[in-house]
Order: C-alpha cells, then structure tokens, then sequence
C-alpha cells in the first residue's frame, strides 16, 4: 500500500527516525508527539496543561497539513508522567475536542526527556 508522509512546514528535526504523520489512503497516523520546540528541547518545563496544549498544538499541525480537522481524529494513546497532572491534561484535551470525543487510552509511563509530562499519538481517518 502506497504511504506518504507528512511533514508541517517548519517542523524540526526528530530525536530518531521517524517522521511526525504517514498518511496511507485516508488514514493518518501521527506520531508520539512531546513537548518538544524545534531543537528538541521542553517547553513549558512543569506545566502539564501548556505542554498539552503545544502538544495538541503539533498534533493539529499534522493533521491540517495532511487535509484534515481535529474532529478528524479518531483515536489518540495518550502517555503522562504524573497521575497528578491528569485532571490538568483532560481540562486542555477537552478543549481540542469539544464534541464527540476520540476513542484513547491513557498510560503512566516514563518519556524520553525528564521534562516532559505527556506524549499523544492519534489516528485519524480524512476525508477522501
């Protein structure tokens, strides 16, 4: 199956190899994004709601890049450091998707900068 990818004008380089969303027909997979500004350094160190929203803020990027919408998402994993922090992660997510919410699952895990407090990864499938 042919795939593509996609890649927001002015996205930084990855930590590894990979790239920000593969779309392959009408779906898109967009990857684990991190709080990450494009040196690949945190933003917004201990704070758990702004680093959710830069990261819903990437997630869009891709998606708007590949054609579509936030509503477009179908299904996020969602990754945090701190069970303390899921009450201010949710208030934020909540505001990226204030209809029908997303299909997810949410895990307490370490991430690969001590810094940062969530990673999302989402599918969405785009209009044809």
């Amino acid at each position: 199956m042919p795939k593509q990818s996609v890649i927001p004008a002015g996205s930084g380089v990855p930590l590894a190899p990979f790239v920000p969303g593969t779309q392959a027909d009408n779906v898109l997979y967009v990857s684990g994004t991190l709080p990450f500004d494009n040196d690949n350094n945190v933003v917004h160190v201990g704070d758990a709601a702004a680093q959710t929203r830069h990261v819903l803020e990437l997630i869009k990027s891709v998606v708007e890049t590949a054609g579509g919408t936030m509503d477009d998402i179908t299904f996020n994993s969602i990754f945090l450091r701190n069970w303390e922090d899921y009450a201010a992660i949710n208030a934020v997510y909540a505001e990226f998707f204030p209809g029908d919410k997303p299909a997810r699952y949410c895990i307490q895990c370490g991430l690969v900068k001590p810094d940062a407090l969530i990673e999302i990864a989402s599918i969405a499938h785009l209009p044809r």
